[in-house]
Order: C-alpha cells, then structure tokens, then sequence
C-alpha cells in the first residue's frame, strides 16, 4: 500500500520516517519531492574507441566535476544527488520517480536505480540523462524528482545496512560500487 500525504506526514512526524531537510510544503498527495543537491560529476569515457568492460578494472570511465547551475547537455549522462538525506524505516520500501515537468523536456533522473531498500540512510544519487533536443538548466534546491514509499507486509528480515550494503550513508553523488574483476 502506497502511503498518502497523512500518512507520510504523520510517520515524519513520529521520526520513524526521515527525511532532512524536511518541507511540508514538498509532500504531495502520495509523494515527496526531493530537491537538486549540489554534488554533480559527468561521467564520459576514458578510451572511446572500446566499449566500457563491465569485467574489466574501470578505468573507461572518467568522472568531471561540474558546478552550479547544472546544465544537462543532450545525451549526456550525470551523476546527482538529492539535497536531502533519507532514512527508510524498516517496514517501508521506496521509489524514485521523475518528476513530469523535466521529463517534458526530456529530463530523466534514474536509469535502474530508483528503489530504495528497507533500512537505507543517506542522500539519494540520481543518474540524470538529457533525451532531449535541448540543454536543460538545473538549479541546486530545485525540486528534481518525488520518492513514493510503500509499505512491506512486515517489517524486512534483513534490511539495508548490513555489511554488504555498499551505499549506506552515502553523500553526494556517489559512483558506482560495482566490483570489477
């Protein structure tokens, strides 16, 4: 069961649910958006003429800093994050979704990655792409995408947090934990 605007403001309120940062005035009926951080890095290809080797050491990526207003170049593909920190609570499962304006310009902010585990905490990376014909301008605070949490039929055996959650607490947009071998 998705959890409405009561729900979620009441389980914030409780401290069961964190979200900081935290704007009431972000909560729509069943969401909340989540606002553009300040930590953003272009992620382009080392050596272009071989496919990046998912086996391989890694190295065909290179990751640039970018600043602020963060323009998203068609076609191009940057690591994000949100400007708020989240706590998922044990009995709640969660979703990243763009939101429907920037997806009108052909704003994408998650290729795969946008469930959120039981017991996750930290800043959420978003992997925004440009589809569009257009550069896009984005603006840290800028309300960038909405998280829908959802109940679990009880409470998760073994949430997020363990020793092999390699993104918990995460802060700023943060590469990929993928062991290459």
């Amino acid at each position: 069961m998705v959890l409405s605007d009561i729900d979620i403001i009441e389980r914030i309120g409780q401290g069961d649910l964190t979200i900081e940062p935290y704007e009431e005035d972000n909560v729509e009926p069943a969401s909340v958006d989540l606002r553009l951080g300040e930590d953003h890095k272009l992620v382009t290809r080392q050596y272009q003429s071989r496919p990046v080797d998912s086996t391989g050491d890694g190295s065909e990526l290179r990751y640039e800093e970018l600043e602020s207003p963060l323009i998203v170049a068609p076609g191009s593909f940057i690591l994000t994050t949100t400007l708020e920190r989240v706590e998922i609570p044990d009995d709640l499962v969660a979703h990243v979704l763009g939101r429907s304006s920037l997806g009108r310009l052909g704003i994408s902010v998650h290729q795969t990655a946008g469930y959120i585990d039981p017991g996750f905490k930290g800043q959420i990376t978003l992997e925004l792409s440009n589809h569009g014909p257009a550069p896009v301008s984005l603006s840290p605070g800028q309300r960038i995408c909405q998280i829908v949490f959802e109940e679990l039929s009880s409470p998760a055996l073994e949430p997020y947090g363990h020793e092999k959650s390699q993104y918990q607490n995460q802060s700023g947009a943060t590469e990929s934990g993928m062991q290459f071998e």
